[in-house]
């Protein structure tokens, strides 16, 4: 997929922002040695063989399977660590910004698509995403490179154009099979297409190339519907939701109104604004059917808030110059220094280990303070069990009594615990029970009879004796009663 050699731009126009970018994401990398519950499942996940993964697949979390199996590989090849299981985020989200740069940058010129690609790496959101143990990361680079090889195609500055369709639909294809939501892309597409008023082969190309894509990832998309109760837990759309969606249009408007390059059919406002605002759009149409309204599953939108607000900083400074050409070319950095020192607050926090809801490390390290010979422990609900798959030791000679078949042979991220009577007489067995549980600031309705008749039986024949909290879990210790009548 050659370029024509005058299209192509200076390699720091790309290598500053994803350099830049890079540096964010290894600073403060391993979060103080903490894990929360969403990458602890992919740690757990990914050290099952691959005949696990799919036995796992077939009931649960099919929508991240060929994420797992990516994390597979490379616990396979590096070894399993906090620092193997988030330095693909950190790589994904420097070629996401390199992508911001190439396409800012074909569309409005050099600095704004230096702008753009290091304003992308501050972003909050993209930040908090950067660090994570997630596929979030690896879609938005996905999206990334699909949106700039639309940018070339409609530039015209590519020979073997059907090569650069095929990579299009390649890139679509793997950020569906990574999250499927990640199709929303295609409608931003579809909109640039409309602005730039592309012709009667580019539509037939991109419509090939759309349908393509679309038919790989239909399959996940079907199969993940039987599965739709993994979801059940995210809240319904509020008013209060779109809050921040909005925030964000506001300020890429902005930006699209001091786009300068808009003038033209290809603009930074054509790409940047569809790729902001539609998926944002569809997945709050789609929350009405299925609440699934989570910035993280639409972070790569904000490569199109990226793209604006690099434009909108070299429209500013063009506009200096022709006033102050001296003082313009600091205008850049300047932008910078004040982005970094508003942001640094938040950029602090999203790297300590309270950043996150829980972390199943530092209650694990309670667990092995409280422990007692002969004690027994429980997990309410079941999917607190994962401090134990992480740091085993901790638990050690302590019985599980709940679960009676492990998460590798049953398919499934916790295990499939005892019938609610078998767990009610193997705890009345017990004098000391420990109970691993979340913080009442986010433990959610206890549902379940399983996890109600647990807490019943501890209200009724156990006092807590002793309790820790620490960021979001909480261990309790709980001692048999004495029975009425010495019985």
């Amino acid at each position: 997929m050659p370029l024509d050699r005058a299209s192509r731009p200076s390699p720091r126009v790309w290598s500053i922002p994803m350099l830049w970018t890079y540096a964010l994401g290894l600073w403060g990398l391993s979060r103080q040695g903490s894990l929360w519950r969403d990458e602890a499942v992919t740690w757990h996940v990914a050290r099952r063989s691959t005949a696990e993964i799919g036995h796992l697949l077939e009931t649960v979390d099919v929508v991240h399977g060929c994420y797992y199996l990516l994390m597979h590989a490379l616990f396979e090849v590096f070894g399993p660590g906090t620092t193997i299981l988030r330095l693909p985020s950190v790589l994904a989200m420097g070629v996401a910004a390199a992508c911001v740069a190439l396409i800012g940058s074909r569309l409005a010129g050099p600095s704004a698509g230096i702008a753009g690609g290091m304003a992308f790496g501050l972003i909050p959101a993209v930040q908090f995403q950067l660090q994570e143990g997630r596929p979030y990361a690896l879609v938005a680079a996905g999206a990334g490179i699909s949106t700039l090889l639309l940018v070339v195609v409609l530039q015209g500055r590519v020979r073997a154009a059907h090569w650069a369709w095929a990579a299009y639909a390649g890139a679509v294809a793997l950020s569906g099979l990574l999250n499927w939501l990640s199709l929303m892309v295609l409608p931003a597409h579809l909109a640039t297409l409309v602005l730039t008023r592309a012709g009667r082969g580019v539509w037939t190309r991109w419509t090939v190339a759309a349908a393509t894509a679309t038919a790989c990832v239909l399959p996940l998309v079907l199969f993940s519907q039987r599965q739709a109760a993994q979801v059940d837990w995210i809240p319904r759309l509020s008013w209060s939701s779109l809050t921040g969606p909005a925030v964000l249009f506001a300020i890429g408007g902005v930006g699209a109104l001091l786009d300068r390059s808009r003038e033209g059919r290809m603009s930074v406002t054509a790409v940047g604004l569809p790729l902001l605002a539609l998926p944002q759009i569809g997945l709050a149409g789609l929350s009405l059917i299925q609440p699934v309204f989570l910035d993280r599953y639409v972070v790569y939108s904000l490569l199109g808030l990226a793209l604006l607000i690099g434009t909108g900083i070299a429209s500013a400074t063009r506009a200096v110059r022709s006033r102050w050409p001296r003082a313009a070319r600091w205008i850049l950095a300047a932008v910078a220094v004040v982005a970094v020192a508003a942001l640094l607050p938040p950029a602090l926090a999203k790297r300590s280990p309270a950043s996150r809801v829980d972390d199943v490390v530092a209650v694990a390290s309670d667990v092995r303070r409280m422990k007692e010979p002969g004690s027994a422990v429980l997990f309410i609900p079941s999917g607190r069990r994962d401090s134990l798959f992480f740091s085993p030791d901790d638990f050690a000679g302590l019985r599980d009594i709940a679960l009676e078949q492990s998460p590798e042979s049953s398919g499934t991220l916790s295990g499939i615990e005892a019938e609610p009577d078998r767990i009610r007489a193997a705890m009345l067995d017990q004098r000391r029970i420990l109970v691993v549980t979340d913080t009442p600031r986010i433990a959610r309705r206890i549902v379940g009879l399983r996890d109600r008749m647990k807490t019943d039986v501890l209200k009724s024949h156990f006092t807590a004796v002793a309790y820790e909290q620490v960021r979001g879990r909480r261990v309790t210790v709980y001692e048999r009663r004495a029975s009425p009548l010495g019985g």
